[in-house]
């Protein structure tokens, strides 16, 4: 737990400057909306007893890869024990971690039935939502940005679709199966990190060469199915972790 993180949140203060501190001070709250009955606002807490009371749980963990590059999944073994130690009947757990296909229905369901004792697709539902957000970004952010949802089953599925819709701007797409969304963003992530790769190495090339990078992808760019990679940094924390998964 990560109590000074947690801490500069209830100031109003984003250590990793995703968020304006005017922004988050003016959407953090003292007090928890669940028990206070209060329609919004951020509250942040380490104390498992304020979020009992919910119905609804995002996951929102990171999914590292070890010393050989093999998924790590403690992070999303430990988040999912903490939420099932509060789920109730008829409660819904969001994923919205990169993983690779399965992991979600093989490897963290289980978990969640386990420490809760409850039956998935029975006593709790389950979806996952896929979106790709580049740290830094101030542009393209979270809203902005559309997001590959599914669920454990087509009601659920459109019911938290539905509900994602009303927050993104830019529209969700719902994905025909839990495993499609999972691969969806897996290979997204990959295909980004190999095409700029391969253009920042271009780049190298066409400047030694006293050729403008810029205006040869331009000229490329006439083309109808050329892909428009421009040469910088390939961004996001899932980037250079994805191509392993």
């Amino acid at each position: 737990m990560n109590h000074k993180r947690i801490e500069e949140l209830k100031l109003g203060i984003d250590s990793t400057l995703e968020v304006d501190n005017d922004t988050l001070q003016e959407a953090t709250i003292n007090e928890n909306p669940i028990k206070n009955n209060l329609d919004n606002g951020l509250y942040c807490s380490e104390d498992l007893d304020d979020i009992r009371e919910a119905n609804i749980y995002v996951i929102t963990v990171p999914t590292p890869v070890d010393r050989n590059n093999r998924p790590d999944l403690t992070p999303l073994y430990k988040s999912s024990e903490t939420v099932a130690k509060v789920l109730k009947p008829n409660d819904i757990v969001i994923y919205e971690s990169t993983v690779y296909p399965g992991v979600t229905e093989e490897e963290c369901v289980p978990v969640l039935e386990k420490v809760s004792s409850l039956k998935f697709n029975v006593d709790f539902l389950w979806v996952i939502l896929q979106s790709v957000l580049t740290t830094g970004d101030k542009e393209h952010t979270v809203d902005k940005i559309l997001k590959v949802t599914s669920g454990s089953t087509p009601e659920i599925g459109k019911m938290v679709d539905d509900l994602y819709r009303s927050i993104i701007t830019a529209g969700t797409h719902l994905a025909p199966t839990i495993k499609v969304a999972e691969a969806s963003k897996v290979i997204e992530n990959s295909q980004r990190d190999i095409n700029i790769a391969f253009i920042n190495e271009l780049a190298k090339i066409f400047s030694l060469m006293n050729i403008d990078t810029h205006d040869v992808l331009e000229a490329a760019g006439t083309k109808w199915n050329f892909l428009k990679f421009k040469p910088g940094l390939v961004g996001g924390h899932c980037i250079g972790v994805d191509p392993f998964i």
